[in-house]
């Protein structure tokens, strides 16, 4: 599946989406003054018998906010310690250090009965102890915001910005820059949703960029990032029909197309055009388990000829089991297709299995174990990494305004091939206070 350009990818996506409005607001004009039959009818598509343990009301400690005039807002702060044994994710001559992080952040909700606005801005300011060169600022803006058309249709749209530092355990970083590597990132997003009966039609368009920042080597030479700059357009549409209140299967096809600005000598241009086509059903059983599971094929091809096209079986499966009111279990899988910011590949085949379990131990005390594993073959270069990650954490939530957590993770990646990448691993315990208002 292939786009003829960026613009008319995004004119599709407006089209589709504003015709969709209109067509919701022309059959069903006459439902916004009188209630009709349906919206005395069940909803075919709510999954919410089973409420998750992280998902549970809990008044007594939510955050009031500020109200003003429609709008409430609501200021939030984090202190983190944490140990960090493995700080530059080196396989050789290991390094450790202690990271203050202080995360401040702040949202502004509207109050409406009928649609709704939100804005926010949060930033995350990391000060190590021994290794300056590790200090980062990174901070995101953004607003979004839903309009009720009718009944069971809606319009959303929304934008962000930031300025981001890539973590030294991500595998497409460059391990030998001395300064993690930062870039800025803008998207922007539209969609709509249209439910009647037992059919739902949702849509949705995305547009991503990415500007990276150059590194430096210990020499002081130069670490050019700039043949990972590039913006990414993508459409999906998706049908749902519900064969009871319970279950409901789906088809979803989603189409992307990828412009890098520039390429390398050693990297051309990463240009690529692909697809995500999907069957899969949407469950719940009662109070006990909900999930959506879907398979089907994904596909990305490179118009360069020095990277090898990508496809095969795709799929993503999230399966939440509630043995009691109590305790949360959840099983998720995935295969996708990643972009690859290594030299010599365009892409890499993902595959990532991996579970949960959140427990409510006290009304305000929860624990919570997560292991996921996953494996990345890389196009056009001898690649191949495996990960393993496990964490442990408690939260105790003293009040509506203060929380703490505590959390052990550890990281282990290994790497095999002509072109492997750092095979490492990384413990860190931290301990972090919130404070809410």
């Amino acid at each position: 599946m292939r786009f003829k350009s960026s613009t008319n990818l995004l004119r599709m996506s407006a089209a589709s989406i504003m015709a969709f409005g209109f067509a919701a607001v022309a059959s069903d004009a006459s439902a916004q003054s009188v209630a009709s039959a349906q919206s005395q009818s069940v909803d075919m598509f709510a999954r919410d018998r089973g409420v998750g343990v992280r998902e549970r009301p809990k008044p007594e400690y939510e955050a009031l906010g500020i109200a003003s005039g429609a709008f409430t807002i609501f200021p939030k702060i984090q202190v983190d310690a944490e140990y960090n044994n493995n700080i530059f994710a080196s396989s050789t001559d290991e390094q450790d250090d202690v990271v203050f992080r202080i995360q401040p952040e702040v949202s502004i909700e509207s109050d409406w009965s009928r649609h709704s606005v939100q804005a926010f801005a949060n930033s995350v300011i990391s000060q190590n102890v021994d290794f300056d060169s590790e200090n980062t600022t990174d901070w995101t803006v953004g607003a979004n915001g839903r309009l009720d058309v009718v009944r069971g249709s809606s319009v959303s749209a929304g934008a962000q910005y930031g300025h981001l530092t890539e973590p030294r355990t991500s595998t497409n970083t460059a391990s030998a820059s001395v300064s993690p590597i930062e870039y800025d990132t803008a998207s922007a997003y539209l969609s709509a949703v249209r439910a009647k009966g037992r059919v739902r039609l949702s849509s949705r368009a995305d547009v991503t960029s990415f500007d990276y920042e150059d590194g430096r080597t210990a020499a002081g030479n130069l670490i050019d990032q700039s043949a990972r700059d590039r913006t990414t357009f993508s459409l999906a549409g998706r049908l749902d029909y519900a064969l009871s209140p319970a279950t409901a299967v789906f088809g979803q096809i989603t189409g992307n197309e990828k412009d890098y600005d520039q390429g390398t000598i050693n990297t051309p241009a990463r240009d690529s055009s692909g697809y995500e086509a999907l069957v899969g059903v949407n469950f719940e059983l009662g109070a006990v388990s909900r999930g959506e599971v879907a398979a089907g094929y994904i596909s990305q091809s490179y118009d360069d000829a020095a990277y090898s096209d990508i496809d095969g079986f795709g799929g993503r499966a999230q399966i939440e089991w509630f043995p009691t009111e109590l305790t949360t279990i959840t099983a998720s899988a995935s295969r996708t297709i990643q972009d690859a910011g290594i030299v010599g590949s365009a892409g890499y085949l993902s595959s990532q299995v991996g579970g949960k379990i959140d427990h409510e131990l006290l009304r305000n005390v929860i624990v919570s174990g997560q292991f996921s594993y996953s494996e990345d073959a890389y196009n056009a270069v001898d690649r191949d990494d495996q990960r393993v990650n496990a964490s442990l954490a408690a939260t105790y939530l003293i009040n509506r305004y203060y929380g703490v957590t505590t959390t052990v993770s550890y990281l282990d990646q290994s790497s095999d091939g002509a072109f492997a990448g750092p095979s490492y691993d990384v413990t860190r315990l931290f301990v972090s206070l919130v404070g809410q208002f």
